[in-house]
């Protein structure tokens, strides 16, 4: 497994969506977990989640959690996340999802609206989280 000066590593996300630009679904450094922005796209077939926000936003979770499972985490280990919504007015409707997807284990968080997401994605969300799997992850 390569890893940089920093003794960062790149890790694989087989279960989430296929990357769409030269980066890094997770990288991990020192026991924390960087997971790139995910987007509502089923991983399967690389589409859009079909719905509104509610949807779209259960399906970027569902896709945190994939990216998060590669580096032996879950959402419980999550200690920040950046929600990037397309329009402010969903906001109500991503928050709905959102805590029912984090339960009692809610992060920090920083909301982000009025942003052009790729594939016209209604919501983005990336996340930082803590690991103790140094060393079990795919390269």
């Amino acid at each position: 497994m390569a890893r940089d000066h920093f003794g960062s590593r790149a890790v694989s996300a087989p279960a989430a969506p296929r990357p769409s630009g030269p980066y890094s679904p997770v990288k991990v450094a020192g026991g924390v977990a960087y997971c790139s922005g995910q987007l509502p796209l089923d991983p399967a077939t690389g589409e859009l989640a079909n719905g509104g926000i509610s949807a779209q936003t259960a399906m970027v979770l569902e896709n945190l959690g994939r990216a998060l499972a590669s580096v032996a985490a879950s959402m419980a280990d999550v200690v920040h996340t950046t929600v990037y919504l397309h329009n402010l007015g969903d906001f109500d409707g991503m928050n709905a999802q959102y805590a029912e997807s984090f339960g009692q284990f809610r992060p920090a968080r920083s909301t982000i609206g009025g942003v052009d997401l790729p594939k016209g994605a209604l919501v983005e969300i990336d996340a930082i989280a803590v690991t103790t799997a140094k060393g079990a992850a795919h390269g």
